[in-house]
């Protein structure tokens, strides 16, 4: 019967992103990891999966995707600076961001929000338009 000794610094995948900040809580990194928006060296990972130095992260959250390098391992959440020391965005990722941001802007600006808010004529109308639409 073999006992499996973990070493001290071994530190949880989950732990690490709650500590480098990408989360507010464990709960919702090891959320993230499970529902595969966090993935390790271009795999699949487990909560419980140990991080080690120079490892790649591919992260999505929210309509942003990360990829990052780990440089520092801690396992104790500090302050953003410190937090933002752990790990190294690629350029590749930051550019892909900038772009993504742009386009999101464009389209925000090409949408055709009405001015106002309608009257109770175009109310009517609108209500007519839909009611025909439904029944159709």
């Amino acid at each position: 019967m073999s006992v499996k000794t973990e070493a001290k610094d071994d530190i949880r995948l989950d732990k690490w992103l709650w500590a480098a900040r990408f989360f507010k809580t464990r709960a919702l990194a090891k959320a993230a990891v499970e529902s595969n928006k966090v993935h390790y060296n271009k795999a699949r990972a487990k909560p419980s999966r140990a991080v080690e130095m120079g490892a790649t992260l591919r992260l999505q959250i929210g309509t942003e995707e990360k990829t990052i390098v780990v440089i520092q391992i801690h396992g104790n959440r500090r302050g953003a600076p410190e937090a933002q020391a752990m790990y190294l965005e690629t350029d590749e990722s930051v550019r892909k961001r900038q772009q993504n941001t742009e386009q999101r802007k464009t389209m925000n600006l090409t949408s055709h929000a009405p001015d106002h808010r309608p009257n109770k004529k175009e109310r009517r109308d609108l209500i007519r338009v839909k009611s025909h639409m439904s029944d159709s």
